[in-house]
């Protein structure tokens, strides 16, 4: 079992918090992660996959013009994703990613293995950051779904 999980879940605890997650391109594999945890229900809210732009507006409310402004894989994009999460659930922390996990989709300025996560509380509070990580498709999928649990401790500890 991951001790970062174990920890995570005794801070959420002890905080008397619940987290959600806003999924893209992990397709739920950090709310996976999390449910690896004996007795996740008393710290885990849910969390929603919204792979397609439509489904980013309907469950978290995502306003197409973002999306067309600044794209799904964007800073913008997932700060609003993280925000929806909170604001359709009953949880007080979020975390949210979007990125392009190859082997096709990327450009340019978006190359495979971009990947966007953001974190968000109640607070309110709202860190986000890009990384570009390297590797298949699962490859990035692992090391965004590991990104996005550390960053999920570090806010909440923080």
């Amino acid at each position: 079992m991951n001790t970062q999980i174990l920890q995570l879940a005794d801070s959420l605890l002890a905080r008397d918090w619940r987290v959600v997650t806003a999924e893209s391109c992990t397709g739920g594999g950090v709310a996976a992660q999390l449910t690896e945890l004996a007795g996740s229900s008393a710290w885990l809210e849910g969390g929603f996959v919204t792979y397609s732009n439509a489904m980013k507006q309907r469950a978290l409310g995502i306003s197409p013009a973002l999306i067309e402004q600044h794209g799904a894989v964007s800073q913008q994009c997932v700060e609003a994703m993280a925000t929806g999460a909170l604001d359709n659930s009953l949880a007080q922390i979020s975390v949210a990613i979007s990125g392009i996990a190859g082997p096709g989709g990327g450009s340019e300025d978006k190359p495979v293995g971009t990947v966007w996560i953001a974190w968000a509380t109640v607070d309110p509070v709202i860190k986000s950051q890009c990384y570009k990580f390297n590797g298949a498709r699962k490859a990035v999928r692992d090391q965004a779904v590991e990104q996005a649990i550390s960053g999920l401790l570090e806010m909440i500890s923080g």
